[in-house]
């Protein structure tokens, strides 16, 4: 379950990104819904979409099969798993069907061991490698909710791997790797790389050999990828060390975006086995990829790194086109319904105000197109980049290609046009 999670009474700082969020019309909260419960609007819809699609791709890169299941379950579920014991207090109450009694997950987990409990798995499978973006649900206070950081439903990039305990380095390395590349992508730098360890009390499921040998390889795993990490004993979820890779915000606030952690507690619990090549039964090893982290919190602070001014490829709006005046209007809405059939997201800002305040209020929108008298004889556009730069006599042909490519790599910066 997804933990250091921002609490909404910090003081907001000028990225915070509750402001920014409603400022830009990313997401908003309704009594009616209730606290903790965003609404996406279709700009924050936007970026959340271009990161899941980025989670699914990466899912299929790392070798990973999507799976779908269902967000609740009978009780027993959660009584099997041990998240009943542990979490019941963090969980919804029980929905009483009939004689049955149901809940909303805490955890996908469950799920997905029960997915590769279906059929008989031999050493010849493995690993089996489960994907799915699931929705899990926080029984949270009203009074420390907030914004996307703190809610009562996450949306979780989550995976959960199955494999044989000689796998488990190479499997931490792939989930390691992926983190770092989907980081390079959305530009965020880790602070450190945290190794949390079993501690010395009581509460921690499986032999103390079993945690030595896991800690191992995953110090193993890190040295072997040229990661410097901090020792953190005692930090290790119940059921399994995990490595964690902090972040630091804007306002100077340290969190756990990513982990990925082993689990004896799962495979035991589910009795989970499979084949060996001696013709014997063997308990996998479970291990946790969360690579993007739930899409609440990537949002949240994707919001306060980009101040709102998203790379091209998660702009809700990548290009803006300004009609001077409304003699311009009817070429200006062309060009923007050529934008958009190219694949490009464009909107167009009718004259209704003076063109520099309709061009300050796109200051968070990469490229602004403007056409006036030239434009329209020409057939050109003007560009304006957000970063100040601006190009007279751009083609259209040419400005689709060249955003779409910057579109297409991720970049996280502005590229030349022309």
């Amino acid at each position: 379950m997804p933990t250091n999670q921002v609490p909404a009474h910090v003081a907001a700082s000028p990225a915070d990104h509750r402001r920014l969020g409603r400022e830009l019309k990313l997401f908003t909260t309704e009594p009616m819904v209730g606290a903790g419960l965003p609404l996406w609007l279709p700009d924050g819809a936007v970026i959340r979409a271009e990161l899941e699609r980025l989670a699914a791709e990466e899912a299929v890169r790392g070798g990973c099969q999507r799976v779908f299941t269902p967000v609740l379950a009978k009780r027993e579920l959660f009584e099997r798993s041990g998240h009943w014991d542990k979490f019941s207090e963090d969980m919804f109450p029980p929905m009483k069907v009939g004689e049955e009694e149901f809940v909303l997950r805490p955890a996908n987990c469950p799920h997905h061991a029960l997915v590769y409990a279906s059929e008989q798995r031999s050493f010849r499978d493995l690993p089996v490698r489960l994907a799915e973006l699931g929705s899990m649900f926080r029984s949270e206070l009203s009074g420390v909710l907030g914004g996307l950081s703190r809610v009562r439903q996450i949306n979780l990039d989550d995976t959960h791997v199955f494999c044989a305990p000689e796998q488990v380095r190479g499997e931490i390395r792939r989930g390691v790797e992926s983190v770092r590349r989907c980081y390079e992508l959305l530009g965020i730098s880790v602070t450190r790389y945290r190794l949390s360890r079993r501690g010395g009390g009581d509460g921690y499921l499986g032999a103390t050999g079993l945690w030595a040998d896991a800690e191992r390889q995953l110090a193993a795993a890190l040295t072997e990828l040229g990661i410097d990490y901090e020792d953190a004993p005692g930090e290790a979820a119940f059921y399994g060390p995990k490595i964690d890779v902090q972040v630091t915000d804007p306002a100077g606030r340290e969190e756990t975006l990513s982990t990925v952690q082993l689990d004896f507690n799962q495979p035991e619990r589910f009795g989970l086995g499979f084949i060996g090549s001696d013709g014997a039964r063997h308990r996998p090893v479970m291990i946790h990829r969360g690579v993007l982290s739930a899409m609440e919190r990537i949002v949240a602070f994707l919001i306060e790194q980009y101040e709102g001014a998203f790379p091209p490829w998660l702009a809700p709006v990548q290009v803006l086109v300004l009609p001077v005046g409304d003699d311009h209007a009817e070429r200006a809405l062309a060009v923007a319904d050529q934008l958009r059939a190219s694949g490009l997201r464009a909107g167009c800002d009718p004259a209704d105000a003076t063109l520099g305040a309709r061009i300050r209020r796109a200051v968070k929108v990469p490229y602004v197109a403007v056409i006036g008298d030239r434009e329209v004889a020409s057939g050109l556009v003007a560009l304006r980049l957000r970063d100040g730069r601006q190009i007279s006599g751009v083609g259209l042909p040419q400005l689709i290609s060249e955003i779409s490519q910057q579109v297409s790599a991720r970049s996280i910066k502005l590229g030349d046009i022309g």
